[in-house]
This record gives C-alpha cells, structure tokens and sequence, in this order.
C-alpha cells in the first residue's frame, strides 16, 4: 500500500527525493522533513545552489570534464603533462584517480561506455573528440583506465582499433581492480598502483 501523507506538497517533494540515485522513499521523506525544519535561509542557500549548478556548470571543451569554465583547471594547468591523456568512463572516475595522487597528465571523459543492451553506441560517447586531440600531434600516451566489465573492455578494443593508424602508445591500467568492479568504488590505493602498474595495450 502506498504511505499516505499529511500534505500533498510534502508527498511532492519525497517523489521528487526519490528519483535521486539510492534515495528510497523513507530516506527521501528523511531529508524532506530535515529541511522542513531547517531555518529558510538555510533552505533558500540549499536550492540555490543546486540551480546554479545546473545552469552554470560547463563541460571542458577539451576532456569534457566538469568545469566552472570553457576549459576545466586540470587542462589548464600547464604542470600537467599534456603528452598523457587518462581516458575514463565518466566524472567521478576523473575524482577517483585524482585522490590517487599517482597521475599527473589530463584526462579525455567518454561519458559512458559502448552497451549495446542500453543503446550506447560509439557515437553516443565522446570516442570522436579523443581521436581529433591524439591526430593534433603531441599526445605520446593514452591509458585506457576504464572499469574492467564486458562493456569497459568493448570500448577499450574500439578506441584501439581507432587509434591503431597514430603513433601513440596505448596502455591499460593493471587488473589489480577486480573484474566487473566499477572505477569509481575501488579504493585509492589499489586504484593508484593499477595506474602506475599500467601495461602496453594490444588489443587482446
């Protein structure tokens, strides 16, 4: 049976709580009534910044990682070593290997992985703009550090076949992630020595 509510706006505002990923609707009715008792103020802080997030955050042109401007502070950092590119699944493994502390190039952000059975296709990723930035010239390495599922591996043997004609050496994180884990989940250390543990990819 559906729980009923005292307040139509109450029950609006828990459906809307629960569409968030791993909110049910108890913990959903939990942060409802927490703001409920929160001071407007607070309330008003809260939601603003969640609109200017949504309106104001951009996509770095180059990687296509979050950024508050055209080009985000990891590629713009001029320390970074431009000749290295991490390419990942998606934003959060960008934070993941960053807490690592173990890679110092930039990234290239796919936005996901090929998955047939979900309707991604190459060209629903940003494979394209990988390509155009190692055909530039002056990218000497591009590790694969995508999560070693059946769908990472997909992609992983597409962006080899198409990067397979450019002097580029392409390497692949080492397996001390555990297959058919996510990136993101695996813990700083195991994630760091898989970085600096990478292999030369052969598209096998």
């Amino acid at each position: 049976m559906t729980q009923q509510y005292p307040s139509r706006l109450l029950e609006k505002a828990v459906q809307e709580f629960s569409h968030l990923p791993g909110i049910g609707r108890k913990t959903a009715l939990r942060l409802v009534l927490h703001l409920l008792r929160q001071e407007e103020s607070s309330v008003k802080q809260f939601t603003n910044a969640i609109d200017t997030m949504k309106r104001e955050v951009r996509f770095c042109r180059c990687c296509h990682n979050i950024s508050d401007e055209e080009v985000c502070p990891i590629c713009a950092n001029e320390r970074r070593d431009a000749t290295t590119i991490c390419v990942v699944e998606n934003v959060q493994d960008v934070m993941a290997i960053e807490n690592t502390q173990q890679f110092h190039g930039r990234y290239h952000v796919l936005g996901g992985v090929i998955s047939p059975m979900d309707g991604i296709g190459p060209a629903d990723l940003e494979i394209e703009s990988l390509v155009a930035r190692v055909a530039e010239g002056g990218i000497k390495e591009v590790i694969l550090a995508l999560s070693p599922t059946m769908e990472g591996d997909t992609t992983n043997f597409y962006i080899f076949r198409k990067l397979a004609h450019y002097d580029v050496q392409l390497s692949i994180i080492a397996r001390g992630v555990s297959v058919g884990n996510e990136l993101e989940y695996t813990d700083e250390v195991t994630l760091g020595r898989s970085i600096l543990n990478r292999t030369p990819f052969d598209g096998k």
